[in-house]
């Protein structure tokens, strides 16, 4: 692991990375890798976060709580990271009224090294910024969404990139335009709706 690069483009196929977990719908610690998900057909879900026992932190994973399940009918496994221990991920999920409804992996980067390879570490607090990142099951990098560290995510909107992409790779031929949900139409690019899509969604 610590040759891994860092700052994974979108696009490009990610490295395989391992972690400590602790596993809530367990109770019990485990581990997650990359090579695992991917031999198992996964989508990869990581949504990186600064720290346990903090205040904005756990309004967020309690809003990714609620699409758990919608996201694993889509093929994902969700992993949420920071750089504390599997330690503190087991006290602060069974101790923070908000993580009550938390079932995904809280996996454990303590070193750094998973955060470095997505560009979300920062070297200055040892903490990672709010940084979420899809990886179809071919273990490319099709996601990528970084805030600071005082605004929090929503979990609606990484519902609805999962969806797109998921229609996309059994779809490569097409694209998906502003605000896409299943069922509304999507473009298939070529000479004839070059300057014209407005015809083709209206």
């Amino acid at each position: 692991m610590e040759n891994l690069p860092t700052n994974v483009s979108v696009g490009a196929i990610v490295p395989d990375f391992s972690m400590e977990t602790y596993e809530p719908a367990k109770g019990d610690f485990g581990s997650v890798s990359l090579a695992d998900l991917k031999k198992a057909g996964k989508w990869t879900i990581l949504v990186f976060y600064p720290a346990d026992f903090t205040f904005v932190c756990p309004t967020e994973l309690a809003d990714l709580a609620e699409q758990h399940a919608k996201l694993e009918s889509l093929g994902a496994h969700v992993v949420a990271v920071s750089t504390d221990t599997k330690f503190a991920h087991m006290m602060w999920r069974n101790t923070e009224g908000l993580m009550k409804n938390v079932k995904y992996t809280l996996a454990a980067d303590t070193t750094g090294t998973v955060s470095r390879l997505f560009g979300v570490y920062d070297s200055a607090t040892g903490l990672a910024l709010r940084g979420t990142f899809i990886i179809n099951p071919d273990g490319k990098l099709v996601s990528s969404e970084v805030n600071f560290y005082n605004v929090g995510r929503n979990a609606d909107e990484l519902v609805r990139k999962m969806e797109a992409n998921v229609h996309l790779m059994g779809n490569p031929s097409e694209a998906c335009p502003a605000k896409w949900t299943p069922g509304a139409k999507t473009l298939k690019p070529g000479k004839d709706i070059v300057g014209n899509v407005a015809s083709v969604l209206g």
